[in-house]
């Protein structure tokens, strides 16, 4: 595409560290949808003929079709997808194919071609998303009222509800959904049209095939809408938090179907076999999904490797600016999947969550604001009578509520009966009504209120 100037071929090791047909054919229908809008408003400026447009229009549709159904013939000589789109709508409609690189450059192509993918991508993550919160909201529902333990440092802390679990994750996939829609509004500007650095000479319409393409407008410099890549960085970004808090979730499913917890168990659809061991049932679908995160974040490290010591405009390293997106992009499809399937295929163990909510006097904190509010104590002074009161309760291997009122009321005196009315654990998650708190209620409204949300949302 550039023999005017070269009078002998690259060699094969140049050949071979050039090409990037292998990856870049993935961005095959961007380029085409591009092509197409560069063509129409070529056509619209009389830039060149209606009759050559007409032609182009009926190759690029006949490409995209044999690509579609697999034929299209991916050849490396002509190393990617703009350079192989190129060479084969020549073969199709003959030299009018070379008017179609008027007024562009493969510089502005690529970059709108990547930032049509990416794009797409943040629109199916977006999605994706949505039907996880809705397996989520699913549980939620089902549980609004099932106990469990809630944990800090993974040690009984205070009982909470399982759905008030589930929705803690509502809300964290929440706020990744709003991250890919705030990194689609930015990137959403089009640079076709800035060519191969400057701009061009011929009288082109970049409003028109930013409005064509759907972007919101076009790239205000020419030099930029080349060279950034930042709109790849803030998607991956985003992708490397949602994979973090799928590997928070992976993680406590993992811990949870273990023998020691046994607070949920998953499907033959979601678990494996050992080789040796006949009573085994590994969640490997969780640890794999869990593992994901190291491949969307190293997929940051490595871009934004690439790009730190560019300066503008384009340089060949920018080719190394896609296989870690796709890979990326991939992996995290792949993860949101398989977490919004584990999640609806969870069966809560509730006896044993019960069971767990109560242990290891997760009730302190709540015998520390009873002593608050029916005796008046400062704060400090009752989470100092709890701990001695917790203290004698261990020493005597004794659950709380299972203390007597005289071996109490020796730490102090003052205590009465009523003080076995908040030991529960039942009584403790239905006393947590301050807002965002644990109590049904409360996690009733919340599921109301996302429900009216992910209506809206197109799966």
């Amino acid at each position: 595409m550039w023999g005017g100037r070269f009078s002998d071929k690259p060699s094969d090791i140049m050949q071979a560290i050039n090409v990037s047909i292998g990856f870049d054919r993935r961005m095959a229908a961007q380029d085409i949808r591009a092509s197409k809008a560069h063509a129409d408003m070529l056509a619209a400026a009389e830039i060149i003929t209606d009759t050559d447009n007409v032609a182009l229009q009926e190759g690029l549709d006949e490409i995209l079709l044999e690509i579609e159904e697999g034929t299209f013939p991916y050849r490396d000589e002509f190393e990617d997808i703009h350079l192989n789109i190129e060479a084969r709508l020549g073969e199709i409609i003959g030299e009018t194919a070379g008017r179609l690189h008027t007024a562009r450059s493969r510089n502005d192509q690529v970059a709108t071609d990547f930032r049509l993918w990416v794009r797409d991508q943040l629109d199916g993550f977006d999605a994706s998303i949505a039907r996880l919160q809705r397996a989520l909201l699913g549980q939620a529902e089902a549980h609004i009222d099932t106990l469990m333990p809630g944990f800090t440092h993974l040690q009984v802390a205070q009982p909470v509800t399982f759905g008030h679990h589930m929705m803690a994750y509502v809300e964290m996939f929440g706020r990744d959904r709003s991250r890919f829609i705030d990194a689609r509004r930015r990137l959403n500007e089009c640079p076709l049209g800035a060519a191969a650095l400057a701009g061009t000479p011929y009288p082109v319409d970049r409003d028109m095939t930013s409005s064509a393409l759907g972007f919101e407008k076009p790239m205000a410099n020419s030099l930029d809408a080349v060279s950034a890549r930042d709109f790849a960085l803030e998607a991956l970004s985003a992708a490397s938090i949602c994979a973090t808090h799928l590997s928070r979730l992976a993680e406590e499913i993992v811990i949870w179907t273990s023998a020691q917890f046994n607070f949920v168990s998953l499907s033959d659809k979601f678990t494996t076999g050992s080789s040796i061991m006949p009573q085994k049932r590994n969640p490997d679908a969780a640890e794999l999904v869990r593992a994901k995160v190291g491949r969307i974040s190293g997929a940051l490290l490595s871009l934004t490797m690439v790009m730190k010591g560019l300066p503008l405009a384009y340089s060949k390293d920018m080719q190394e600016d896609k296989e870690p997106v796709f890979e990326a992009f991939d992996a995290l499809s792949l993860a949101l999947a398989a977490m919004a399937g584990m999640v609806a295929d969870l069966t809560p163990q509730k006896t044993n969550m019960e069971k767990a909510a109560g242990a290891a006097y997760s009730t302190a904190t709540d015998l520390a604001d009873w002593l608050v509010r029916e005796l008046g104590l400062p704060f400090r002074q009752a989470h100092h009578a709890t701990g001695e009161i917790v203290a004698l309760a261990e020493r005597q291997n004794k659950a709380l509520h299972e203390v007597t009122l005289t071996e109490m009321q020796a730490v102090k005196p003052q205590i009465h009966a009523g003080v076995y009315d908040v030991l529960s654990a039942a009584k403790s998650v239905a006393s947590r009504t301050s807002y965002g708190g644990t109590a049904p209620n409360n996690v009733t409204a919340q599921i109301v209120i996302w429900k009216k949300k992910l209506s809206r949302v197109k799966t």
